[in-house]
This record gives structure tokens, sequence and C-alpha cells, in this order.
């Protein structure tokens, strides 16, 4: 289960998404997230599904692949499902006597699914077809007018990325004790609830340890190379918007304008 984590992980390949601006993949990801939630019908997400294809296609990520990263929310999933189609009054379809299933319960639970399923794996295209340095990169070009009002965005843009970069590495870390203690006679799956919370602590300690560990070597690897922030630096690829990007932004700009009339026409 821990491996299908994809979110932050790198899937090295040679697409134009690849070789797209990362300002124009985060742009891109934060406006498909927000047409998410501005369709609601039936057309609205057809368009969602017809535009995620083909930037998959094109990308050359395999499908499969980021599929993956669906298993390791499977639980939120089924929950933010049940949730929703037994608490949401409206017209009786399914009466099961302690809980009933409404029609607007149900159309609900399953919005709310299609929509964390798109968010996920657009969110997980953005991280495999960007580098991490290309995202810190990206996300301080965007926020560089919030300097005016003393907003550290390096550092911010740095943050995300060192977080973004920390998911695989824990993830694997997480893996190898967990492996390490079943060899020792571990067992996580017996007991009550009580004794599996019990059994998490010999996983918890060492992870927390070994996070501990690895941002003090971080921290003193960037202090010994000098580093100051991002004041004074400068880039050694700038970045520059090329006809690619410029075509992607008029394409995702008419699905959010398509988007907008299927809401307010359908």
């Amino acid at each position: 289960m821990l491996r299908e984590i994809t979110i932050g992980q790198y899937y090295r390949a040679d697409s134009i998404i690849h070789k797209l601006d990362p300002r124009t993949k985060i742009m891109g990801t934060i406006l498909f997230i927000i047409s998410l939630f501005i369709g609601r019908s039936l057309a609205a997400y057809i368009a969602a599904v017809l535009l995620l294809g083909l930037v998959i296609k094109i990308s050359t990520v395999p499908f499969s692949f980021m599929v993956r990263g669906l298993k390791a929310v499977f639980a939120i999933l089924v929950f933010s499902v049940v949730i929703n189609m037994f608490f949401i009054p409206g017209t009786v379809i399914l009466d099961f006597g302690f809980a009933d299933i409404s029609r607007e319960g149900l159309q609900t639970a399953v919005l709310m699914a299609v929509r964390l399923v798109f968010l996920i794996l657009g969110s997980s295209l953005m991280t495999l077809t960007t580098t991490p340095n290309q995202l810190t990169d990206g996300m301080e070009k965007l926020l560089s007018p919030l300097k005016r009002i003393r907003v550290p965005v390096h550092e911010i843009a740095m943050m995300m990325s060192i977080a973004l970069r920390f998911i695989p590495i824990l993830t694997e870390e997480l893996d190898k004790i967990m492996k390490a203690q079943m060899a020792r006679g571990a067992e996580y799956d017996q007991g009550n609830l009580l004794n599996k919370m019990k059994s998490l602590v010999p996983i918890l300690v060492p992870l927390f340890l070994s996070s501990v560990r690895r941002a003090n070597d971080l921290a003193m690897a960037m202090e010994s190379r000098c580093y100051r922030g991002g004041e004074g630096r400068t880039k050694m690829k700038p970045l520059v918007y090329e006809k690619r990007d410029y075509i992607s932004y008029i394409v995702v700009y008419l699905y959010l304008a398509l988007m907008i009339m299927i809401r307010f026409n359908m």
C-alpha cells in the first residue's frame, strides 16, 4: 500500500507536458481543480474526463501508474461516499430501517467521489511531470508579487518543495521499518483497536527519529553551502514562457469557460 503513493514522485519522460513551464502546470492544475467545483452536470464531468485523459495521454505517464495513487486514499474515498449517502436528507429511495439513502444523498456521494478522484489524478499528474526544483522555481515566481508586502516567498516555496520531496522518502522509510518489525514477529492486524494502535508505536517512533535526523542533515547541508534564503540568488535556468505554454493557457482557459457555460446553461 505504501508504494502506491504517487503524489510527490517524478516520472521521467520526454513529453510536451514534461517540457512545459512549471508555472503553466501549477496554474493549469489550480484551474482544473476550480473547474471541478464549478461543474455539477454529466456534461461538465465528460469535459473534465476528456481534458484529463488527453493530458495523461500526451504526458506518456502510464495510466496504471497514476491509478495506483488512488489506492492510498481509498478509505477516505469510501468514508466520504458513505457520509454523503446516508446523512443527506431528501427523497428516500432505499430504507434500511436504521438509515435511509436519499436521491440527493446518492447524487452528492457520486459527485464527491468523482471530484476526489479527478483532484488526486490532476495533482499527481503535476508532480509526476515536474521535478521538485522546477516546482520550487514555479511557485516562487508565481508568488513573487507578495514580496512587496514582505512575504518570505522563497522560503515558503522551498518548504513546500522539501515537503513534496520528503513524501516518497518517508514512504520508503516507513516501508522498511514495517518490514523489519514484521521480520521480528510484529503483527499489525491482530487484536482489538487498542492493540492495533499500540502496535504502531514501534513504527512511528523510529519513523519520527528518522525524519528528525534527515531534517537535521538537510539543514546542516544547506548551512555548509552558505544558504541564506532567496535574497540575491540567481537562477541557472530562468523560467521563460514558450509557445507551447501560451497554447496550454489558451486550452485551459477555453476549458474553464466551457465549464462555466455548462454550469449556467444546463
